[in-house]
């Protein structure tokens, strides 16, 4: 497979691969390979929400609020 980046993007990718110690190309493979596995886990996420909201297992939406607003004072 090949891809092609307008210049300008080529030009960030080289640099942020420099930075990291890496080549452009080794660079987006492992960042395609993390933003896939990124997306395994969300829909597998789901998945599992969607069975538990199946099975009854659901959180009050207060509960889910203060859920979030621990999350969010970190």
């Amino acid at each position: 497979m090949e891809v092609h980046f307008p210049p300008d993007v080529e030009t960030r990718l080289q640099q942020v691969a420099l930075a990291n110690g890496k080549d452009a190309e080794q660079l987006v493979k492992d960042t395609v390979g993390h933003m896939l596995e990124n997306h395994a886990r969300f829909v597998a996420g789901v998945e599992k929400g969607i069975a538990q909201a199946d099975c009854g297992e659901l959180i009050d939406h207060k509960d889910v609020v203060t859920r979030i607003n621990r999350l969010c004072q970190t």
